[in-house]
């Protein structure tokens, strides 16, 4: 009862559990009434079990939208900082050259010879009206100069304070950018937590279960079985386990090196590239999937699906893979996350060199074939299309950053002669 407590209240203090010893089930077994008391008290653990696997993925996917969200505001703010700095730059030129005629203008006034303009042109007369024309034409050019130096004077503070007040907002605009790329950090920290916790009490779950199921055939069967035969059905299981992991990595490595083969075989096919999906070139960066770019970045309509909608920018480039088609690591790293992630639905992300990563989404049910922390080289087979989260139609959406920043992929992979599409 006390592991049943421990089980479905998580977050109760942590504290040892005590599962029953095979000597506890050969004293229950003696005693009919104690027996059914044992059998109950083995079904709520298993029954536990399964409560906190449920929570922590509750939990792990919860996380997730969280980080999803944490990632879109950060990546609008960063686009909206960008623009207001470019605004106030192209203000600040107009305001410097403004100031810069209306100086010109100052300088030309001076040089009049800094007393009145009209005590000078009367000066200059000969008194006898003779040129009185000459002057009345003088006096009203002089008078437009004044003028338009006012005009010039006014247009430059006005373009100077609109300058000011852009940079200002622009360093408003960096402020919550930065704290918006913090929250992301933050988040993705706790969504990969509450992922592995998940995990962790999955594994946990399978065991244990396996475990108890035994303890309770034991406790039903008219006989008792003898704890070398239960220890010797736990190392069978262990072995058979291993053979399982064994074949599965042997296929793996098997259809990896079939898909490698075949894309390097139709390394000529068609596409902006002529590069299939999975062929690596000598710069050591591979095409993600074959198939055309069905949507680029940049805005776009919102999509919804699933209950979930995705957002009005599109940080990503769409191949049109088709359902359960291979889906390859664009580069060697480590895989930093395999999970389901709010409209990504299914998705994979890796960490590279250079402080790059690369983002797969959409991916098929099931259709994992590498795990978090996992090491992968570029090329390798990690996942099947699908159209899980917030898609229309299987395809993957593809994503690349730069530090915490998602970029366009077209321009970054084409530098790289892995082009999309």
């Amino acid at each position: 009862m006390t592991l049943l407590i421990t089980l479905v209240s998580p977050v109760a203090p942590a504290r040892a559990i005590d599962y029953p010893s095979w000597q506890d089930l050969q004293n229950a077994k003696a005693n009919t009434a104690s027996a059914a008391a044992q059998v109950t008290a083995i079904e709520n653990l298993i029954a536990g079990l399964q409560v906190k696997v449920q929570e922590t993925q509750a939990a792990a996917e919860k996380s997730a939208s969280e980080l999803e969200t944490a990632q879109q505001e950060f990546d609008d703010a960063t686009r909206r900082a960008a623009d207001i700095q470019s605004q106030a730059d192209s203000s600040k030129s107009t305001a410097d050259a403004a100031t810069k005629q209306a100086g010109q203008l100052a300088a030309q006034l001076y040089r009049t010879g800094g007393t009145d303009l009209s005590v000078n042109l009367f000066l200059e007369g000969e008194g006898d009206g003779a040129d009185a024309d000459l002057l009345l034409a003088k006096l009203g050019n002089m008078s437009k100069l004044v003028e338009r130096s006012s005009d010039v004077y006014e247009s430059a503070q006005s373009a100077t304070n609109n300058a000011q007040s852009l940079s200002d907002q622009a360093k408003v605009a960096q402020t919550e950018r930065e704290t918006l790329r913090v929250a992301a950090e933050e988040a993705l920290a706790a969504a990969q937590d509450a992922a592995a916790a998940a995990a962790s009490a999955l594994v946990e779950s399978e065991v244990k279960s396996a475990e108890l199921e035994q303890q309770l055939q034991f406790m039903r069967d008219a006989q008792a079985t003898t704890t070398a035969g239960y220890e010797a059905g736990v190392a069978e299981r262990a072995r058979l386990e291993a053979i399982r992991v064994a074949a599965a990595a042997a296929a793996a490595r098997a259809a990896a090196a079939a898909a490698a083969a075949a894309a390097a075989a139709n390394s000529g096919g068609s596409g902006g590239s002529g590069n299939s999906g999975g062929s690596v070139n000598t710069s050591g960066w591979a095409v993600p999937a074959s198939g055309r770019i069905t949507a680029g970045y940049g805005p776009r309509s919102v999509i919804c699906n699933g209950g979930a909608c995705s957002g009005s920018f599109h940080y990503a480039t769409d191949l049109g893979t088709g359902c359960g088609a291979p889906i390859y690591a664009a580069n060697a790293g480590v895989v930093t996350w395999a999970g389901r992630l709010g409209t990504y639905g299914n998705f994979v992300k890796i960490s590279h060199s250079g402080n790059v990563s690369t983002g797969y989404a959409h991916i098929r049910d099931g259709g994992y074939n590498v795990s978090s922390g996992q090491t992968v080289a570029a090329g390798q087979l990690i996942a099947y299309s699908g159209e899980t989260g917030a898609a229309q139609g299987c395809h993957l959406h593809y994503e690349v950053w730069i530090g915490g920043n998602r970029i366009n992929p077209v321009p970054f992979m084409a530098d790289r002669g892995a082009s999309l599409g």
